[in-house]
């Protein structure tokens, strides 16, 4: 306890402060920008910490962090355009509510989830990191592959209507993952001779095209008048609040568990978080009906799971030197660069930075309850702007942002084509979400496996052979089961019935 009082009292002091209140506000508007993603407020903020010393530059780096993927959801709500891309997951269901008439309840739902979530991920972090670093330690790729096969899984729970469609969707993903080079030989692969398509095809590019672009093109397909709700001004957002988030206390609290979990994984993060935990909201919803229609069910076990990994990667980066996500990886960097070794040693070397570093998603979360109802109040500006020049704006950030990840036009080129593709494939029923989880998630399953199968030398029976795969092994196979034995147990209902 005396280290951490320390650590409190290294992070109270008023530079610090400053810093912190400065980067958050930075996190809000990156986050908040169709285009730009929280791995990308974070690259920017990376030169000015080369001036800090090592708390108060990783204290910036988290603070805007948290805040980037809280404020991914305000575009999201108002435009459905996601900020960030775990704000993809409930993009639709949260614009849905908004064009209802609900915007306040739903950006209210968002900023506390987020903020309750990053609480209690920066609470596990502090009391529970070096336990849990070993845990994920002794994943090996066996476990990966079926946690991989359950996200997966999760497709089918993620997209509504037709069953066929989300598949055809995630397999749409799949095949997108698949382009770049081989992982075993290095053998180029749908890269039809562009080297441009070696490291394959970017997310941030794929995401954004799928969403934002398609919403403008969807735009400038039509004129139709926009609904009521859109010429409606931003009131309380917390009225009426904690009644619903009382209501949906079960996923609320997945979504806690699940981000908690999910963020020690090295390669998980936010994005996947989210997705798991919408699946599981959706799946296991008492009226599913509902859900799709529109309610917050999903939101508050998407954006809790949200933060609560931010939180929760910072686990395998301090401890393991391992990163966690893209965010996690610059992190590292920057403690190389400060001349502090990520590992187990850091709580003996750096006690008190470690624990200021802990304490400060504490304090990022805390703050994300008032700035992120400042931000919301002034994002309701958006809705006095004409789409006409709201659009081009967009679109030009959208440019920026793609551009920037790579610096080079074929993201942009990217961007523009899955523009097209998602924009198709919603006017033709196909749901979006199955195909961006696909993406995101088929480079590591082709990974996990082949490796998996290098290590068995060709022997499937291996990937049952510890005792945490075989378990999940188990549980997915009884998954994608599962549908064949509801079959057969209707037919011999309806032959007991005719008996």
């Amino acid at each position: 306890m005396e280290v951490i009082y320390d650590a409190f009292l290294a992070l109270m002091r008023l530079d610090v402060l400053l810093v912190i209140l400065l980067a958050s506000i930075f996190g809000l508007f990156v986050g908040a920008i169709p285009g730009l993603t929280a791995t990308m407020a974070v690259a920017l903020l990376v030169p000015v910490t080369f001036f800090m010393d090592p708390l108060p530059a990783i204290a910036a780096i988290v603070s805007a962090s948290a805040m980037a993927i809280f404020a991914g959801d305000i575009p999201s709500a108002l435009l459905r355009i996601p900020g960030t891309p775990s704000s993809a997951a409930y993009t639709d269901v949260a614009y849905k509510l908004t064009m209802a008439g609900k915007g306040e309840l739903v950006l209210g739902a968002c900023v506390v989830t987020s903020a309750v979530g990053g609480l209690f991920g920066g609470v596990f972090l502090m009391f529970f990191a070096p336990a849990v670093a070993k845990f994920a330690l002794n994943m090996s790729s066996y476990e990966y592959f079926w946690l991989v096969c359950l996200g997966l899984t999760s497709a089918a729970f993620i997209a509504p209507g037709s069953a066929i469609k989300g598949m055809i969707s995630l397999f749409l993903g799949l095949l997108v993952a698949m382009v770049g080079l081989f992982p075993v030989t290095g053998q180029p692969r749908f890269t039809f001779g562009s080297t441009a398509l070696y490291g394959g095809v970017g997310l941030v590019a794929t995401l954004i095209g799928m969403f934002a672009i398609a919403e403008i093109l969807r735009y400038a397909l039509s004129r139709d008048p926009l609904p009521p709700m859109a010429t409606n001004k931003i009131g309380n957002i917390f009225k009426g609040l904690a009644p619903e988030l009382w209501r949906y206390r079960r996923g609320f609290g997945s979504g806690i568990v699940v981000g908690t979990v999910t963020g020690p994984l090295p390669g998980a993060g936010a994005d996947i978080a989210a997705w798991i935990s919408y699946a599981l909201s959706r799946r296991f919803s008492i009226n599913r009906k509902e859900f799709d229609k529109g309610n917050l069910e999903g939101i508050v076990a998407a954006g809790a799971a949200n933060n609560a990994s931010v939180s929760t990667s910072y686990v395998p980066a301090t401890v393991l030197g391992i990163p966690g996500d893209s965010m996690t990886a610059i992190v590292i960097g920057v403690l190389f660069i400060k001349g502090l070794t990520p590992g187990p040693a850091i709580f003996q070397n750096q006690p008190t930075l470690i624990y200021g570093i802990f304490l400060s998603f504490i304090l990022a979360n805390l703050l994300m309850i008032p700035l992120g109802y400042a931000a919301i109040k002034l994002s309701r500006y958006i809705l006095d702007v004409p789409r006409a020049y709201l659009m081009p704006i967009i679109l030009l950030f959208c440019v920026v942002g793609a551009f920037a990840m790579d610096n080079t036009l074929s993201a942009v080129v990217t961007m523009l084509v899955f523009g097209v593709v998602g924009w198709f494939m919603e006017e033709n029923g196909f749901p979006i979400a199955p195909a961006l989880l696909g993406v995101v998630l088929g480079r590591m399953l082709e990974e996990t496996f082949l490796t998996s199968m290098i290590k068995a030398q060709g022997d499937f029976l291996q990937f049952f052979s510890r005792p945490i795969s075989a378990t999940l092994g188990v549980i997915t196979i009884l998954i994608w089961l599962s549908p064949l034995v509801m079959l057969l147990l209707k037919r011999a209902g309806r032959r007991r019935a005719e008996a």
